[in-house]
């Protein structure tokens, strides 16, 4: 096998100087100022985020139409462009340029990219200047590999001081934490979630754009974290205080090693910026042990590296005469000391992979189809699928690549599917992936039809992923409400600016929670673990927003009835505006019961708990004007003037709710003045039971029911929702206020109507005989049979049956009755009858 001949550097005749130095030196802002110094010029950069950034930049000084941005992915280039930012693998070699920089050359030293670095350092010249960035460590490799190169060094423009070990709960704001692998950096965050609010989070695989809205959701101070992978080191101009880290080792492609103290120097040289000092150290109480040996501390903190002894090398320009020679050359090694052979790169892989199947390597026939075949081959991973998975993928475009372009609908369909902004983290992550790749197949033109149009169409999917990325993980890592807090509470808490917005209390603009009567209810969204900070936070203000809060009450109790009145009563509990603020105790008298407020109006002051409690009071007073009747009752029960026998009468006609039957009440005991007493009460004596008109309805009774319950032993009698005339009856027992007639229950006041009218009619006919109409209590609905039952609880005993169905004989007949008197006292004379509505009739049976 022939060796490649060497290649000479384009402009050999350019000025090198080669800037070298730590982080924090300036590098990359000199290269800026002596690129637009220049008619035209390029810089290469490790990451596509920089080349973004820088270009940015450059059209603010130069304008758009001048600038170009050349990435794998990403392609702008004005017609007229004369300065360019690049990527170090998409820069043009041999173009005729003013001023050529390229940026982190001691990377050349990587096992993956190495050798693209080592060829830029090499061959890439400016017509008038070239400038080399990098570490101090590459100051040998310059000088073996570039005679002649002017080497500057750049001295650190703060100090960066080593810190013992500290708990993530003790690391300063503006701090951040590096992790060497996905699970530990959302471990982190999520820790940081819980104690802080909250973390930005920066990793290799997140796409530029989703990285950018997370280093700028840090800038801005929306968040005081950063959590972030070794990707942090390169390229990220942060206002970092302090680096920790949460390990010292990591999987470099080949194995588990520990980091060079240059690789920790690079990412701990991300603390302090400019003149501020900044510092770095290990991160305690991370279930392993983490710290520096004094030797790593002395290096990073002196900047003091041990050199770099080799840069991998690959021939850059191979031979395509036939695939053999192809791998031949791309596998042979350097003949320079400085240089050694690459590591085997995912290009290569894949072209040995692909090289072993004859359905490939048929296609194969000439210079050109082989150099368009290692163009596919070196199609950057960016899925990180590995070789066999990446190669499959690759023999599916060459598949179309070997005999002319993609077909029309290939790539389209591709970045239509992945346009789908729904799934996790690494769901999305996994998309963007995906979508890279296809912009980087977009940039050819030789690849994909309309090669505009596809490019704005892989961006635009990206730029959506992106945004749906950083939405989860600003969705799952930040807890905006906690952060406020966490930077607020402390010396200055009172000064917090918490506001109450009807219900809702918030602070800085952020739910913390509402204010449920008295009773802080911490905002539902937030965790659990967020709960005592919260609670914490809305204690120091809640004295003002419950004295607001007590004022607003005392207006409501005020106020007259209205359809939605803010304050109820039910189940013995005063309830305002839903919440509970006071609850009714049992007394002496069951209409007039004690008010106890509820335990959350104990943060309020004394003072002020006296002035809510006789406001409630008041209110309680007018909401049970409906019991006075019963109220004067009970008042005369305990009058001694009453006598004993009328007062244990009136003491259990309060007891059962203002009706008793008149078999069980003792009335026969009354003489005729408590008799009048119990009228001038209010109290009717009918022929089967006592009662107080004004109670039979259902505000009153219900008002009972609850002031009964707070002192009963017994289960108390339902209460009808409307207290209809008649009601069917469900169970054994009737509603408060009912007689049970069988299979119905009939209103006691409508059941003395109807029985004062069969005495009127017994008195207006001779004899022991007379006819009962039926059609009043129908009109009521009743059934005949319940009438039936209704009047012989009377007395009355019934003479004859007939059949009463109205659809075989027309309107009922009356049936006979006679009056049997019962042995107690006859009733009282018929009262006038009561007013109120029938209920509809109802078919009557026999």
């Amino acid at each position: 096998m022939v060796a490649p001949s060497p290649r000479a550097p384009d402009n050999a005749n350019s000025r090198v100087k080669a800037v070298l130095g730590p982080t924090n030196t300036g590098k990359t802002h000199l290269a800026i100022e002596r690129l637009c110094a220049h008619s035209s010029g390029a810089i290469g950069f490790p990451l596509r985020l920089l080349a973004r950034e820088v270009y940015d930049r450059v059209c603010a000084i130069k304008g758009a139409r001048q600038v170009a941005l050349i990435t794998g992915e990403e392609r702008i280039e004005p017609k007229d462009a004369r300065w360019l930012l690049c990527t170090a693998e998409a820069m043009p070699i041999g173009r005729d340029l003013a001023f050529v920089a390229i940026d982190e050359a001691q990377l050349g030293a990587d096992r993956e990219r190495g050798h693209t670095f080592t060829d830029r350092l090499l061959h890439a010249r400016g017509r008038e200047e070239t400038m080399i960035l990098g570490s101090a460590a590459l100051a040998p490799m310059v000088k073996a590999l570039v005679p002649g190169a002017e080497i500057v060094s750049r001295p650190r423009f703060s100090t960066l001081s080593h810190v013992e070990p500290r708990k993530l709960s003790r690391i300063p704001p503006r701090s951040a934490i590096v992790a060497f692998s996905a699970d530990q950096v959302y471990a982190v965050a999520e820790m940081l979630r819980r104690f802080r609010g909250g973390a930005a989070v920066v990793m290799g695989a997140l796409s530029p754009q989703t990285r950018n809205a997370q280093v700028a959701l840090y800038q801005s101070g929306e968040v005081d974290y950063l959590v972030a992978t070794d990707a942090i080191g390169m390229g990220l101009n942060l206002d970092i205080e302090h680096v920790a880290f949460a390990g010292l080792s990591k999987f470099d492609g080949v194995r588990q090693r520990r980091l060079t103290p240059a690789e920790m120097a690079q990412i701990a040289g991300r603390a302090g910026r400019h003149q501020r000092d900044g510092s770095f150290g290990a991160l305690a109480g991370s279930g392993r042990e983490v710290a520096f040996t004094p030797e790593e501390v002395f290096a990073i903190e002196e900047h003091r590296f041990a050199p770099i002894p080799r840069l991998f090398w690959r021939e850059a320009e191979p031979r395509f005469d036939n695939l053999g020679t192809l791998i031949g050359d791309l596998e042979t090694p350097p003949d320079r000391p400085e240089l050694v052979a690459a590591p085997e790169a995912i290009d290569l892989a894949v072209l040995r992979r692909l090289a072993d199947e004859p359905d490939v390597t048929a296609t194969l026939t000439g210079p050109a189809r082989l150099k368009r075949f290692w163009e596919a081959c070196s199609l950057p991973d960016f899925r990180s699928q590995g070789v066999e998975t990446h190669a499959r993928f690759v023999a599916r475009l060459w598949q179309e690549l070997a005999h002319g372009r993609l077909g029309s609908d290939h790539a389209p369909r591709a970045i239509a599917q992945l346009d789908n902004v729904s799934g996790d983290i690494d769901t999305l992550q996994g998309r963007i992936a995906a979508v890279r790749t296809w912009a980087y197949i977009a940039q050819r033109p030789d690849w994909v039809p309309a090669r505009e149009e596809m490019a704005e169409r892989a961006r635009a999917v990206e730029a959506r992923l992106s945004d749906a990325l950083h939405a989860r993980l600003t969705e799952r890592f930040v807890n905006r409400r906690t952060a406020v807090l966490m930077k607020k509470l402390g010396p200055d808490a009172a000064l917090l600016p918490v506001r109450l917005d009807g219900d809702a209390v918030s602070v800085d603009g952020e739910p913390l929670g509402r204010l449920a009567g008295f009773r802080f209810v911490v905002d539902p969204a937030a965790r659990h673990a967020d709960h005592k900070l919260l609670l914490a936070a809305a204690e120091r203000h809640l004295p003002a927003l419950l004295a607001e809060r007590a004022q607003a009450l005392i207006a409501d109790a005020a106020l007259p009835g209205s359809a939605d009145p803010p304050l109820a009563l039910a189940d013995g509990t005063v309830r305002w505006r839903g919440e509970d603020v006071a609850r009714l105790q049992a007394a002496a008298q069951v209409t007039s019961p004690r008010l106890a407020l509820a335990p959350a109006l104990d943060a309020l002051p004394a003072p002020r708990r006296g002035e809510v409690l006789a406001a409630l009071e008041t209110w309680l007073a007018r909401r049970l004007r409906p019991l006075a009747p019963l109220a004067r009752i009970e008042a005369a029960s305990r009058e001694a003037a009453s006598g004993p026998d009328l007062r244990a009468l009136l003491i259990r006609l309060v007891e059962s709710g203002g009706v008793l039957p008149r078999a069980d009440s003792g009335l026969d005991r009354v003489d005729p003045r408590q008799r009048e007493a119990l009228r001038k009460l209010g109290v009717r004596i009918g022929a089967l039971d006592l009662h107080v008109p004004a109670l039979l309805r259902a505000g009153p009774a219900q008002l009972w029911r609850q002031l009964a319950a707070l002192s009963a032993r017994a289960p108390l009698p339902p209460v009808a929702p409307a207290m209809a005339p008649v009601l069917p009856l469900a169970g054994s027992r009737p509603p408060l206020g009912y007689r049970a007639l069988g299979r119905l229950a009939l209103r006691v006041d409508k059941a003395e109507e109807l029985l004062r009218d069969a005495h009127a009619r017994r008195t207006a006919t001779r004899g022991p005989a007379f006819a009962l109409d039926p059609a009043p209590a129908q009109a009521l609905g009743l059934t005949t049979a319940a009438y039936a039952r209704l009047l012989q609880l009377a007395g009355f005993r019934p003479l004859a049956r007939r059949d009463l169905d109205p659809a075989a004989h027309g309107p009922p007949a009356p049936l006979r009755w006679r009056w049997q008197p019962p042995r107690r006292a006859a009733p009282e004379a018929p009262a006038a009858p009561a007013t109120g509505a029938f209920a509809a009739l109802a078919r009557m049976v026999a």
